[in-house]
């Protein structure tokens, strides 16, 4: 006999803000609620048991190929007019190229240069690193960090995207409206995303309220978006691209579900 606790998982839908990461959480039937924690451990640590998907790339190339590491390229066709939202994630090593915390805007863009450098040299075609990718570096190397250090971590930690979910969650067809028009929220766009939110479950004055502090509009859209997700994957209704994900040489698996 199933345990309620089996019926209804405890889920986070994770993504990336300011402050840290804004994560839209369950326990077993309750309602969502909405947290930022500074660090992805404190997040781990707060939501023991909880399937996460997360907004942010896992597994890590060691070298990059036309079309990013394989799932960028197979998810990218789904999305129309919002596949640059898809964008490639380059190698390990231009990842790791420099570590440090930026104390200026020069030290930052110097740093910036490094790491493209290294991409260059570490993909084919060569390319260099977007100032979208590096800004989220840091972030996909603290859950690099955890995931090779806590392998048990990658049963429940998945890596998943906005723009993917609201697609698979919409039958199959991407959202009509970006979230976004340079650089800032589309309010037509987020109540797009919102009504479909609600068709999957969610309450209008859920969404509807301010993010917590530290976060944006959109974090906290895109965070109740991988909440779905983890309940799919838990359920076993999500799909990863690849079918089966590939790995990277640490063994952690390289796959978008949604």
């Amino acid at each position: 006999m199933q345990t309620s606790t089996n019926l209804h998982p405890a889920l986070a839908g994770v993504d990336g803000c300011k402050a840290g990461w804004i994560a839209v959480h369950r326990e077993a039937a309750a309602a969502p609620s909405v947290s930022v924690f500074p660090s992805f451990h404190a997040l781990l640590d707060a939501l023991p048991d909880a399937t996460i998907a997360v907004d942010m790339p896992i597994g890590l190339p060691d070298f990059s190929s036309k079309g990013g590491r394989g799932p960028e390229a197979l998810v990218r066709p789904l999305l129309g007019a919002r596949q640059s939202s898809v964008f490639a994630i380059p190698s390990r090593a231009a990842l790791y190229a420099d570590t440090d915390d930026f104390t200026t805007v020069e030290a930052w863009y110097e740093a910036h240069r490094r790491a493209s450098a290294v991409a260059l040299g570490t993909s084919d075609p060569p390319r260099g690193v977007s100032i979208q990718a590096f800004g989220i570096f840091a972030k996909i190397r603290e859950i690099d960090a955890l995931l090779i250090a806590r392998p048990e971590l990658r049963a429940r930690v998945f890596e998943s995207h906005p723009e993917v979910a609201f697609c698979r969650l919409n039958g199959g067809t991407a959202m009509a409206l970006p979230k976004k028009i340079k650089g800032a929220v589309n309010p037509a766009g987020m109540e797009e995303r919102k009504a479909l939110l609600c068709r999957h479950g969610y309450e209008k004055g859920f969404l509807d309220q301010a993010p917590p502090r530290g976060s944006a509009s959109d974090d906290f859209l895109d965070a109740a978006a991988m909440m779905l997700i983890a309940g799919r994957i838990a359920s076993g209704e999500a799909r990863p691209s690849p079918d089966p994900p590939l790995t990277d040489r640490f063994g952690i698996p390289v796959a978008i579900w949604a």
